[in-house]
């Protein structure tokens, strides 16, 4: 089996490296069910199948050659094997409500709309561990006043705790990809809720992050009367010196005001 680059495939040729993602996962047990991104050639499919007394593990494989490849080697995997756009799936057809952890791989084409499928279904996934190109592992897990501090960063930090596991050298893989990688864990703020509507706090975060060098009182116009932008120092500040908090209160001001 070939990886290919039009699904954004690079193999994770070490079993160890596997093994130690899978056991990354701290809430599957009490969640008991795992859904895995991109199995592939299935080096961490096999992992987590060797834990099904633990608990239940589907995948979700676009690319055809790859499912019909893992029913061959895998065929345990059974009717749990989805073939299908991941980003188009939607596990409350699975599952309802019910919880699940999410692992993979994940191709680093698509890793950042795999975060923002995550936020969309947060409510039912307490638990992610993925590997990622490392530039997008370390803006998911960069903190205010630093360069790559952004969009991504305040979103994902707002409704989980990001931890950096490990990282990964291109010879991990096959094909070699041209970048590093990293292995991170989110682990769900459970009980968490903004003190802003979501919608406002998304149209704050991306507005002022759309015009990142520019002074908030530039940008956030269209939410605040120019009386407050200008009165409250506050407002001079640029948006990567904002933690997510701050941009809860900003909605919070703005929702106040309407």
């Amino acid at each position: 089996m070939r990886p290919k680059k039009s699904y954004g495939q690079h193999f994770l040729k070490n079993d160890h490296t596997a093994a130690r993602i899978v056991a990354a996962l701290q809430r599957a047990i009490e969640v008991g069910h795992v859904l895995e991104v991109g199995p592939g050639m299935g080096i961490l499919t096999r992992h987590l199948l060797a834990r099904s007394e633990q608990y239940v593990t589907y995948a979700v494989e676009a690319d055809a050659d790859m499912v019909d490849y893992l029913r061959k080697h895998l065929p345990q995997l059974g009717t749990r094997l989805i073939r299908g756009d991941f980003l188009a799936f939607n596990p409350t057809a699975i599952w309802g409500d019910q919880p699940f952890c999410l692992i993979g791989n994940f191709p680093y084409n698509i890793s950042t709309q795999i975060l923002f499928w995550v936020l969309n279904f947060r409510g039912s996934i307490p638990e992610v561990v993925g590997m990622f190109q490392k530039e997008v592992a370390d803006r998911i897990a960069a903190t205010p006043g630093t360069r790559i501090y952004g969009i991504t960063s305040v979103l994902v930090q707002a409704y989980y705790n990001v931890e950096m596991l490990f990282t990964l050298e291109r010879g991990a893989f096959e094909p070699p990809p041209t970048v590093r990688s990293a292995v991170i864990r989110l682990t769900r703020k459970d009980g968490f809720e903004l003190q802003c509507r979501e919608e406002t706090f998304r149209r704050l975060v991306k507005t002022a992050f759309n015009q990142r060098r520019k002074m908030l009182r530039n940008t956030l116009k269209e939410f605040f009367p120019a009386e407050q932008l200008y009165r409250d120092a506050f407002f001079e500040k640029r948006p990567e010196m904002l933690s997510w908090t701050d941009f809860e209160q900003l909605g919070v001001w703005y929702e106040a005001n309407k």
